[in-house]
């Protein structure tokens, strides 16, 4: 059932939460993004400026750069006065331009360090950088119509192909990091080029059969190359590099109709979805090799969960989705959206995550004080960073933030979906449509349709609205509310939008005995700052606590707060007594967790302990 997304240039934010942080990207994230990269050189190795004496560039500067790039297209795409940041990204292009090699090669690093070593170490990102300067070159040649960029990646991916396929002259066959199978799959669907689809299915058809040396340290599983992609059943090894992959097999299946492939990818999906995705929507718990590590093993505390793996499972969900009518890959897009996503920037959108814990106990940080602060144990930072060593993230949060719109629509020849909800105008080739909301604050909203010529509506009811309304005649089937269409339509719906707890699997042993509070799709978290008890001291008796929950918008940002009653257990002053289970009562003071570590360092929870 092939859906066609309805692109994020056809969608105006026009109110509320998602105008709000989509702007907030525009006018503030991406310039600080940009102002670091500056600072930090890496926009100066894409000048091909180094020298001995200059600061060195590194092997994934230029991907970090391309994704910036490709943030700016989506912007300018979308009529976005952008004039500063398409001036420096015409320079970037002009100079890539002038010091592309004669043969097609293109990297800033190895151009300019270790000529000797092109294409001899896989775990060099050679290709990675490729895949990325490849994506910015096509949404900036959408966005511009200057082809200059693109025609430099044609040039390099034209090298590529010579020595990867043709010649077989490089020592590896298959990218350390995947991310080039996605681009090469994006260039045929742009170009129509069936060479870029036929390079996509020979890095991605030779996984997993050859380049098996590794490091002593780690397995084939690391980068997904332990065995053929079709036989994967497990999600293993590092995030990023895995969704990446398991994104490019769903695209590339949809685009060749290849069952295996297709089942393969539906299989790792879901072997994340029902055992290695946090509540949150982050996946990958492991800081040892970024990783995911075995089936229910999400600890809070040392949650790596790197938000550059939450972009990539939401970028897989939304491959997903235009294959299956199953409200699964929107559920997990809304929960990534409106958690681990919105968690990685801070309030003010200068800085960002890295890592993305669901607890800080700030007494547990350098805890082995009989240590070295270097040899002692390392926990998730506290605090949001400008900037890091290693800067995939923040440039890749500024991409998705100007493409969020691809993930409201679909549509197939006889029916508008509507997967995801906020204020917005949007147009498609048979309808305009217009909801009016306050979601995620509320569940209430206004959807007018004219001009349709869809013949049914389906709108998704997300999995944790009990009960709705809508004025309009409908059946509910498999998640999805479908109304038969008319050419005009003005549709009032409301899904109760109310606080409610969830718990965990209880092979998930981290969480074991405990709840986690939401509102819609947002979780929420305390913070020691907000309630004067240690926070590993609370419970809360559910249906009591929720008959007591009051919701209210805070001064500081756009999204419900909740105060509810609980209890803190007493304290005593040994170390062990007979059990009285002795607490007090205490409202407890909730905020959304994507808004916390904005106020300095404090402790933060987001499971605690319940009862029913």
């Amino acid at each position: 059932m092939n859906m066609r997304n309805i692109a994020y240039n056809n969608i105006v934010f026009t109110d509320g939460f998602w105008k709000k942080r989509y702007e907030l990207n525009k006018d503030v994230s991406i310039k600080s993004v940009r102002d670091r990269f500056e600072e930090t050189s890496r926009f100066e190795a894409l000048r091909f400026t180094y020298e001995e004496g200059k600061p060195k560039p590194h092997v994934f500067y230029d991907s970090d750069v391309a994704k910036w790039m490709e943030g700016v297209a989506y912007l300018v795409h979308s009529g976005n006065e952008c004039e500063e940041e398409l001036k420096l990204c015409r320079e970037l292009i002009a100079s890539m331009k002038e010091h592309q090699r004669e043969d097609g090669y293109m990297n800033s690093y190895f151009q300019q360090v270790a000529p000797e070593k092109i294409f001899t170490d896989k775990n060099a990102h050679e290709l990675y950088c490729a895949g990325h300067l490849l994506e910015a070159a096509i949404a900036y040649d959408i966005a511009t119509g200057e082809h200059d960029f693109l025609d430099v990646m044609k040039k390099y991916f034209d090298y590529i192909e010579k020595c990867f396929i043709i010649d077989k002259t490089s020592s590896f066959s298959v990218p350390g990091h995947e991310e080039i199978e996605l681009a090469l799959l994006k260039m045929y669907e742009y170009c129509g080029e069936k060479k870029y689809l036929d390079m996509a299915m020979f890095f991605i058809n030779t996984r997993g059969t050859c380049d098996k040396a590794m490091p002593p340290m780690l397995r084939n599983c690391y980068d997904q190359n332990e065995m053929p992609v079709r036989e994967l059943q497990e999600a293993e090894g590092h995030a990023v590099r895995a969704v990446y992959l398991y994104t490019a097999m769903a695209e590339a299946a949809r685009i060749t109709e290849d069952k295996k492939l297709m089942d393969a990818a539906s299989r790792l999906f879901d072997n994340i979805l029902t055992s290695r995705m946090y509540v949150s929507g982050g996946v990958g718990s492991s800081k040892a090799g970024e990783a995911f590590t075995v089936k229910y093993d999400l600890p809070n505390l040392e949650a790596y969960s790197e938000t550059c793996a939450a972009i990539g499972y939401m970028l897989f969900a939304l491959a997903m989705q235009k294959v299956s009518l199953d409200t699964k890959y929107p559920e997990v897009i809304e929960r990534i959206m409106h958690n681990a996503l919105l968690v990685s920037t801070s309030l003010d959108g200068t800085s960002f995550f890295y890592q993305n814990p669901l607890e800080i106990h700030l007494a547990s940080v350098g805890k082995e004080t009989c240590m070295a602060p270097a040899n002692r144990s390392s926990l998730p930072p506290q605090e949001r960073y400008k900037v890091f060593q290693c800067s995939c993230c923040p440039p890749n949060i500024n991409r998705i933030f100007a493409r969020i719109g691809d993930f409201f629509f679909m549509e197939r020849d006889d029916a508008l979906i509507i997967n995801q909800y906020t204020a917005l105008r949007a147009n498609t080739t048979k309808a305009k449509i217009v909801i009016d909301t306050q979601y995620p604050v509320s569940g209430k909203m206004n959807i007018t349709i004219s001009g349709n010529k869809y013949k049914q509506i389906y709108l998704r009811k997300p999995a944790w609205c009990d009960e709705y309304t809508i004025d309009a005649q409908h059946t509910l089937k498999d998640g999805y509310i479908i109304l038969d269409a008319c050419e005009n339509m003005d549709i009032n719906l409301d899904f109760n939008m109310k606080p409610y707890f969830v718990e965990t699997n209880p092979a998930v042993r981290e969480n074991s005995g405990k709840v986690a509070l939401f509102y819609g799709p947002t979780l929420y978290c305390l913070e020691r700052i907000d309630n004067d008890y240690d926070l590993g001291a609370v419970c809360v008796s559910i249906e009591k606590a929720l008959e007591t929950a009051k919701v209210f918008i805070p001064a500081d940002y756009y999204m419900n707060n909740i105060d509810l009653e609980g209890y803190v257990d007493e304290y005593f002053p040994s170390l062990y007594r007979i059990a009285k289970l002795n607490s007090n009562n205490k409202i407890l003071h909730f905020r959304p967790y994507w808004t916390f570590a904005n106020r300095g360092k404090t402790d933060m929870k987001v499971w605690i302990r319940g009862t029913k």
